[in-house]
Formats: structure tokens, sequence, C-alpha cells
């Protein structure tokens, strides 16, 4: 459904003669899906594959609800959805693997411009502490921490709000999974940072202190591909199953 094009490997430097040549590239492929969004033929509905990536935490909260409303409204659409780590999902687009993602940053960690990818605000939630008590994130400076693996956007948020409040986390255990760091709260095996979509299911015994951090959810496409109608409407159903307002 799409023109590919991978951006310089890491650590790569582009002459000025090849940076204006970027730069005209990836207008070329927007354009280019722009005109591929046009030559859709949605007269007799939409058909055949789109490709979605996201997050476990996202998956489980708005997916189920996205996918039922797009089975009724377009059942010859079909979503294939994949999980993917938010780091690999430009490159992923950008190769054609996938026509739609979702991406999200947090306070302290603001999500890098990609060249060749557009984003659209979805939904804003909360970020909380989450331990065996109410508590302020100051008094945890000697507490052991939870924070997800070295290298996420989780654990650079938990370090550097730590470091505002004061001090730096004592890291304990390093997991990715919101449920199981929720489940070593409540076995008293530290505190953590958790979003709202990640405390869904809340195990006994575990308290949420809201914080002055938010999580923000962003839908992700090639630049140009908004217009597609797969798109689009894609786009649609997972704004209305996480609220019905983007950026809420």
């Amino acid at each position: 459904m799409s023109p590919c094009w991978n951006a310089p490997a890491a650590g790569s430097r582009l002459t000025p003669a090849g940076h204006n040549l970027a730069t005209h590239a990836e207008a070329v492929l927007q354009r280019l899906e722009q005109a591929a969004s046009e030559l859709v033929d949605a007269r007799h509905g939409l058909a055949g594959p789109v490709r979605i990536g996201m997050s476990p935490t996202a998956a489980r909260v708005i997916l189920p609800a996205a996918l039922i409303r797009l089975a009724q409204d377009h059942p010859r659409l079909e979503p294939m959805v994949s999980e993917i780590d938010p780091a690999q999902v430009a490159a992923a687009l950008r190769a054609g693997d996938l026509d739609l993602a979702l991406v999200q940053d947090y306070d302290f960690v603001p999500l890098p411009a990609e060249p060749g990818v557009s984003t659209r605000p979805l939904c804003t939630e909360p970020v909380y502490l989450a331990a065996t008590g109410p508590l302020r994130l100051a008094a945890c400076a000697e507490l052991p921490w939870i924070v997800a693996g070295a290298g996420t956007a989780c654990h650079a948020m938990t370090v550097r709000a730590c470091q505002a409040a004061g001090f730096t986390p004592r890291i304990r255990h390093r997991i990715d999974e919101f449920a199981t760091v929720l489940a070593l709260v409540a076995a008293g095996q530290g505190v953590a940072l958790v979003p709202q979509w990640g405390a869904v299911e809340l195990p006994a015994g575990v308290t949420l202190t809201s914080l002055p951090i938010q999580r923000r959810t962003m839908t992700a496409h090639r630049a140009g591909a908004a217009a597609h109608p797969a798109v689009a409407t894609v786009t649609r159903a997972l704004e209305w199953s996480s609220g019905g307002r983007p950026g809420r």
C-alpha cells in the first residue's frame, strides 16, 4: 500500500548534498502517499489488509472495541495487529511493514521527530505512583524501585521524574509489563510509576497516587497517508474507542 524508504543508519552522517536529497525524497514520498490515497476506490467499501502496530497495553485497553466497530462498519477490511516496540515504529512505517501505529511519549521524555512519519494526538492519560500506601514521590528516595528496561521511554520517564524530585531511584527490578510491575508492588518489592492504561486491573493492596505527569498517545503513519481511507477509518475507530475526543 506504500512506497518504502529507510532512514540513514544510526551513527552515519549525511553531507549537505545528502541532506538536500533526503528533504526532496521525503517530499516526493509524501506526494506518492497522497496520490495512492486518492486512487483508492472506496465505492464498494473498504477491503483488504491494514497493518497496525501498538504496545501490549494499548492493545489490551482500546484495541478490542475498535476492532469490533471496524468489523461492524467495514466487514471486508482486514486489520492485522502486531505488538511492536515503540522504538521500532518509525522504521517499520517507512519500510512499509506497518500502515498505522500507536506511539507514546511522557512528560520528561518527548517523542523525537522522525523523517517521513506524521503523528496525530489520540489521548492523554495520567501517570500514578504505585505503592502499598499513599506516598509522595519525594518520600520514595530510600525505597526500592521497579522500572522498565533500560532504553525505554518509561524507564527514562521514571528516572527523570525521580531526579526532578531530588533523588535517583534505587532500582531493584526491571520489568516492562505493567501487570507484573503492579504484582511486584503488591508483593512489597518496591514502588513504580504506572500510566492509567497500565493500571486497569489493580491488585489488592496497591494504592495509586496521582502525579503531575502525563503520557500522550498518538497515531503515527507515513507522511501523506492521513487521507488514505483505510488509515483514516482505523484512526477514527481508535479515537472512538479511546474516548471519542482526539488529544483528550
